[in-house]
């Protein structure tokens, strides 16, 4: 028999809520990513929330109780709001293209 030393509690990874929520970081990432330096503190904070979505998924999904669980999937659809409320400013300034978010609010 042979031992693998990998943490078998990954089953999050399955989850196609999570596996949006990474779709929707990368989407972020490439939405923001190339902004000039005046506006990487609302680039960053993009990043952060939209990061925290899977984050957040994950951890509870790691958690012991069904209560921890749904405490993290209510702070992850917070972040989500998050996201969501910054890129439809970005849209409505002209901040971000149409196609952009068209992506993320697919999502």
């Amino acid at each position: 028999m042979k031992l693998e030393r990998r943490n078998k509690n990954r089953g999050y990874q399955q989850l196609l809520v999570w596996q949006d929520a990474i779709d929707l970081y990368g989407l972020a990432f490439r939405a923001v990513g190339g902004w000039p330096f005046e506006q990487k503190k609302l680039a960053s904070q993009s990043l952060a929330s939209s990061d925290s979505v899977h984050r957040n998924i994950a951890e509870g999904y790691c958690r012991r109780t069904i209560r921890e669980y749904l405490q993290h999937l209510n702070i992850a659809m917070g972040s989500l709001g998050e996201t969501l409320s910054g890129f439809i400013a970005y849209s409505e300034n002209g901040q971000i293209g149409a196609d952009d978010f068209e992506q993320i609010d697919a999502l």
